[in-house]
């Protein structure tokens, strides 16, 4: 046990040994608002893998990647044109990654081509860059 003048006095140079420490250094401030970075989610396709491709009739395209943004993704949409088939779009509740990957039937298809885009959009309503692939049914 620690008799209470010598506590005092180790209070005493902590509190002063804080203080000092304090107002040598800078301090960490935080805005009260995030006002972002002013653009909207960077979005990746991994598969396909490249901007033009292939695929037999009959077979499943999957195309599959990631949209990210350190504001947070509200939603990613992806849309599809050439054949008739739809996607809904894919809610990212505020979470700074969201992977997605959509499945089109190439059943019937046989000689269309296929165009995939994909964006997102930011907790804030920035749009981000829209992402491609061409893929030509067989």
């Amino acid at each position: 046990m620690i008799p209470g003048r010598v506590y005092r006095q180790i209070l005493a140079w902590a509190g002063t040994a804080f203080l000092a420490g304090c107002g040598t250094r800078d301090r960490l401030t935080f805005p009260s608002e995030s006002p972002g970075d002013g653009f909207g989610p960077t979005t990746e396709i991994a598969e396909p893998s490249v901007p033009d491709t292939a695929i037999v009739a009959g077979h499943l395209l999957i195309v599959a990647g990631r949209s990210f943004d350190p504001d947070g993704v509200d939603t990613v949409y992806v849309e599809v044109s050439g054949i008739n088939q739809g996607v809904a779009p894919i809610p990212g509740e505020g979470k700074d990654t969201v992977d997605f990957a959509v499945q089109l039937s190439t059943t019937n298809h046989s000689g269309a081509t296929v165009l995939v885009q994909v964006h997102g959009v930011d907790l804030l309503g920035n749009l981000g860059s829209i992402v491609s692939r061409q893929i030509r049914i067989e």
